[in-house]
C-alpha cells in the first residue's frame, strides 16, 4: 500500500517506520508548507500534522478521492465540516484521539464500567492524566474521550479540569519526565475504590495503531472509528 504521511515530526517518523516494516511504502511526507502533493500516487493519507493544517489536508484528500487516518487534536471545531466533505466525495475517514490498540479497548472498558456503576451513587468518579512535560495542552484528548464516555453512560454532565462541581468530572493532569502517557479512572467511596488504568510504555503503539487503520480502511467508503477497525462495535 501507498500511504501519504501528512505532518513529519516525531509520530510521522515512528508511523514510516512501522508502515515499512509491515511492508507499505512512504510515497510523500507533506509537512507544513508544502503545496505539491502527488495524490494519484497515494493510497491512504495518514495525518498528525498541526490544529492549523489538519482540515485542509484531510479534506484536500477527499477533494482528490484519498481515505484518511488522522490523529491531529485542535482542529475538531471543524469536524462536521470535514465529515459533511466525506460523504458529499463518497470519501472514507477515522478519526481517533489515539489509536493505540490497548487505549482503544480502555474505552469500551470505562464505557462499560461507567454503565455499571451509573446507578451506585455512593461511588464519586475522578480521572488522573500523566505525559511528558513536553505536553502542553492540558487535559490530553484521550482524557476528554474517556470523560465523553462516561457522561455518555450515566448522569455525569460534563468534565472540569482539576475541581469539579456535582455531576461533573474532575480530570488532574501532571506533566512529568518523559511519561508516554497513563489514565486512571477511580470511582471512590467510603467503604472502597475501583480503578481502571492504562500505561504507555512507549509511542510505538499510536502509530501501530494508525497503520493498523490505515490498512482497515483502504477500499472502503464512510466515516468509521477505531470501534469498526478493532470489531469492537
Amino acid at each position: 500500500m501507498n500511504i501519504g504521511l501528512f505532518g513529519y515530526g516525531k509520530m510521522g517518523k515512528m508511523i514510516e517506520q512501522i508502515a515499512q516494516d509491515r511492508g507499505h511504502t512512504i510515497v510523500a511526507k507533506i509537512d507544513v508548507g508544502a503545496t505539491d502533493v502527488p495524490y494519484k500516487t497515494i493510497d491512504v493519507a495518514i495525518d498528525f500534522s498541526t490544529p492549523d493544517t489538519a482540515f485542509k489536508n484531510i479534506t484536500d484528500c477527499f477533494e482528490n478521492g484519498v481515505p484518511v487516518i488522522s490523529g491531529t487534536t485542535g482542529w475538531l471545531s471543524h469536524y462536521d465540516k470535514a465529515i459533511e466533505i466525506c460523504n458529499a466525495k463518497k470519501g472514507a475517514f477515522i478519526y481517533a484521539s489515539n489509536f493505540s490498540l490497548g487505549v482503544n479497548i480502555f474505552f469500551e472498558l470505562n464505557s462499560h464500567l461507567a454503565k455499571m456503576m451509573s446507578n451506585l451513587n455512593q461511588y464519586k468518579v475522578s480521572m488522573e492524566e500523566i505525559h511528558h512535560t513536553q505536553k502542553l495542552d492540558a487535559p490530553s484528548g484521550t482524557a476528554i474521550t474517556l470523560a465523553e464516555g462516561i457522561i455518555e453512560n450515566s448522569t455525569y454532565q460534563n468534565w472540569q479540569l482539576n475541581e469539579a462541581e456535582e455531576k461533573e468530572i474532575p480530570i488532574t493532569s501532571k506533566r512529568e519526565g518523559m511519561v508516554s502517557g497513563t489514565h486512571t479512572i477511580a470511582y471512590q467511596s467510603a467503604v472502597d475504590d475501583i480503578e481502571i488504568k492504562h500505561t504507555a510504555h512507549n509511542r510505538e503503539g499510536f502509530a501501530l495503531g494508525a497503520v493498523i487503520a490505515a490498512e482497515w480502511i483502504h477500499g472502503k467508503t464512510g466515516v468509521f472509528s477505531m470501534k469498526d477497525v478493532l470489531n469492537l462495535n
